[in-house]
């Protein structure tokens, strides 16, 4: 996809894709500081929110944090189920873009409610540990929590999340690099980004996407492929499904029907025979986004190291966009789903 052509150029969602370029080059993980500070003197942190502004910033952030060792705890739930958790000694970050998603607001009142009553034993040390992290400034979240980073990238008009979700993402692994040590160099990502969003998919990728039942992602529990498959839903209006890990081996062929498509992202190596065996047996295409090459149909996108994650979903992005483009659907307004998905 690009902005030269109308076809992309009239829907403010492609723009704001582009605008992630933008968004990265600006980003500086300085700003996740303090909540470093507060879930290091705590030992616990607790990224919640709802949709896209939990599911790749949370599990991105917990897949780094498990991978590099770091001795803090760190969760991730819906805001309603959260709240039924004991959490008095959590850092907790409270992600709506809108600043008025109910049930994030609600989970951060009933905390600051208890937190302020004593219930917490480290508040007495500090602030009241709740931060929120929204796009628009002075919000009922904001005010909530008391302490708030808004985004900088902006308030997104189309209803499906795009640059908004990237900076989340950014900015919480800014938090989890803090914890561990480790420095958060992404000098050269944008480009890399750049160029998983414009470059050509091929058009038998998009000609199969639009003659399945079923679009799957499959893919590792860092909220890549299960975003993608959120997006599916906005974007193109097909129905999608999520299979974490290597759940896609284990059964769901039984459902799966002829001429179906599976996006696997980023494919474990030592599975690709097990993958062609399972989804052959099903007529199912797969295709995979992926750094190099595959045995499979590859939409090879640009080696991006610890930030491989950022570059796969733009990849993915790009992929929907050309779907929902070749079946000329308004890619900015879905017929049901609402940009403030449960508005307080």
């Amino acid at each position: 996809m690009n902005l030269k052509e109308s076809k992309y150029s009239a829907f403010a969602l492609v723009q704001e894709m582009m605008d992630t370029v933008a968004t990265v080059r600006k980003f500086d993980p300085a700003v996740a500081d303090k909540v470093a500070a507060d879930a290091a003197r705590r030992g616990s942190l607790l990224l919640t929110g709802e949709g896209s502004s939990r599911i790749m910033p949370a599990k991105n952030a917990i897949r780094k944090a498990l991978g590099w060792g770091v001795k803090e705890r760190i969760v991730t739930e819906g805001a309603t189920q959260a709240a039924e958790y004991d959490l008095k000694d959590f850092t907790v970050v409270c992600s709506s873009n809108s600043g008025r998603t109910k049930e994030t607001l609600s989970l951060a009142r009933k905390l600051r409610e208890e937190r302020s009553k004593g219930g917490c034993c480290c508040c007495s040390e500090g602030g009241k540990g709740l931060f929120a992290l929204t796009a628009n400034e002075a919000t009922p979240l904001e005010e909530t929590c008391g302490d708030a980073y808004v985004l900088r990238c902006g308030w997104e008009n189309a209803v499906a999340a795009t640059k908004s979700v990237v900076e989340q993402v950014l900015f919480e692994e800014a938090i989890v690099r803090k914890l561990a040590g480790r420095e958060m160099d992404i000098t050269g990502l944008a480009e890399k980004i750049e160029s998983a969003l414009t470059l050509p998919v091929p058009q038998q990728i998009v000609d199969w996407a639009r003659g399945a039942k079923t679009i799957y992602f499959a893919g590792m529990n860092d909220g890549v492929a299960e975003e993608l498959t959120l997006k599916t839903n906005e974007i193109t209006r097909r129905k999608s499904d999520f299979l974490e890990g290597t759940y896609a081996l284990h059964g769901p062929e039984e459902v799966m029907q002829e001429g179906d498509i599976v996006f696997i992202v980023e494919p474990i190596k030592s599975e690709y025979e097990k993958y062609k065996t399972v989804f052959d047996g099903a007529g199912v295409h797969v295709v995979a986004i992926a750094k190099e090459q595959t045995p499979f149909t590859t939409v090879v996108v640009p080696e991006a190291g610890e930030y491989q994650q950022y570059v796969d979903l733009c990849a993915g992005w790009n992929v929907l966009v050309e779907i929902g483009v070749a079946d000329n659907i308004n890619l900015d307004k879905p017929q049901r789903a609402r940009k403030v998905g449960n508005e307080m």
